[in-house]
């Protein structure tokens, strides 16, 4: 993989890393409950550090980030957001894991290809924090936790 290749694959997945964080912001304004809401400002702050590091390796490789503004997918993200958000902490959680079902499937392609060491290791803590954001909204979603803080 040449170097303009690595620094394209990268930007498309820090485009969605953006559009996680728009989605993020929306979504997080319909949830009530302080210990969610807490946790889902923290995987914002964890989407904003990939889009730093993914946006850092990126230039390493002579590509030039995508700026902090929403693409296609990111206008659905966040309309779906806004949708979702109307019916409040379910609906907020549920517009989540639409879209950490996204990233969560990009990284996992990422990581399983052949990027050179460095980026690997990037890709495969990001990958965490996805897998670690899913599950959550997940366990929220099983548990209907809201509706026992109620």
């Amino acid at each position: 993989m040449d170097n303009k290749e690595v620094a394209d694959r990268l930007k498309s997945i820090c485009q969605l890393d953006i559009d996680a964080i728009h989605a993020y912001i929306k979504a997080n304004d319909h949830i009530e409950q302080m210990d969610i809401k807490s946790n889902i400002s923290k995987f914002q702050s964890d989407h904003a550090r990939h889009v730093k590091d993914l946006s850092d390796m990126i230039r390493s490789y002579g590509g030039e980030p995508p700026e902090f503004s929403k693409d296609f997918k990111g206008f659905l993200l966040q309309a779906f957001a806004s949708i979702r958000g109307i019916t409040g902490t379910e609906g907020a959680l549920k517009a989540l894991r639409g879209g950490e079902k996204m990233t969560n499937s990009s990284y996992h392609d990422a990581v399983s290809q052949d990027f050179p060491p460095m980026v690997m290791v990037l890709l495969r803590r990001n990958y965490d924090d996805e897998q670690r954001h899913i599950s959550y909204i997940d366990q929220c979603l099983n548990t209907r936790v809201w509706e026992k803080a109620a």
